[in-house]
């Protein structure tokens, strides 16, 4: 991280987040229940290659590109319904939020930055991370993945959510652990911090990406936040 890469953009505004992998850890339970599910409808497809081809994507986006044919959106909301109860169940009791996200969130709205959500996530996933985070204060915006937006790697998600909080792109910074996150924040021209909680800093490389974390305790302990107010 260096403060030219900070200062390249002006002021930092805001943050917005991701949800799954970046605010909390949910990707192992999201792979799991995407193994039960692929194994309910016959799904010959490896755990790695499902993720691979639907991290990011809503989730009618990820119906239909798992079946690799057109489905309606009743279909689509149907299987997904299915897949995300599975997951719910599964993470239910193992919930737990990337480590140190809702501390260094508090701190950052303390200095007066906005902050917001971009998520593939649907209104349910949404609730239920929101609920057991109980986040103060809540984020000014959250954007789901079921509001008719497309998915990442498009900008849409993140620039509605810059949008709803009236911050332009370039004074945002997107936190994100998935690569077509990191691409979306690129294509919407906001810098990104890479969460390395389900992938390499080198697959989430990007020359908008300003550090690469293991969890937010990491960049809290880089002094991230003061770093910003000197660029400021």
């Amino acid at each position: 991280m260096s403060l030219k890469s900070l200062t390249d953009g002006g002021k930092v505004e805001a943050f917005i987040f991701d949800m799954d992998g970046t605010m909390i850890d949910s990707m192992p339970w999201h792979a799991r229940s995407w193994v039960e599910f692929a194994q309910n409808h016959g799904v010959k497809l490896d755990v790695s290659e499902i993720l691979a081809r639907t991290t990011g994507r809503t989730g009618t986006e990820s119906m239909r590109e798992l079946f690799e044919r057109e489905l309606s959106d009743a279909e689509c909301l149907g299987l997904v319904h299915e897949k995300e109860e599975i997951y719910r169940a599964l993470f239910h009791d193992n919930f737990t939020e990337v480590a140190g996200f809702t501390a260094f969130a508090k701190a950052a709205v303390a200095r007066g930055l906005k902050v917001a959500v971009g998520t593939a996530g649907d209104k349910h996933n949404i609730e239920f991370a929101m609920s057991r985070l109980k986040m103060d204060p809540l984020p000014l915006a959250i954007v789901g993945g079921d509001e008719g937006f497309s998915g990442k790697p498009t900008p849409a998600i993140f620039l509605e959510a810059a949008r709803r909080i009236g911050v332009v792109p370039e004074r945002c910074i997107v936190f994100e652990d998935a690569p077509f996150g990191i691409e979306a924040a690129r294509r919407g021209g906001m810098r990104a911090v890479a969460v390395c909680s389900t992938h390499t800093a080198a697959e989430l490389a990007g020359p908008h990406v300003i550090a690469a974390v293991r969890d937010y305790n990491e960049l809290a302990h880089s002094n991230f936040l003061e770093t910003l107010d000197a660029a400021a």
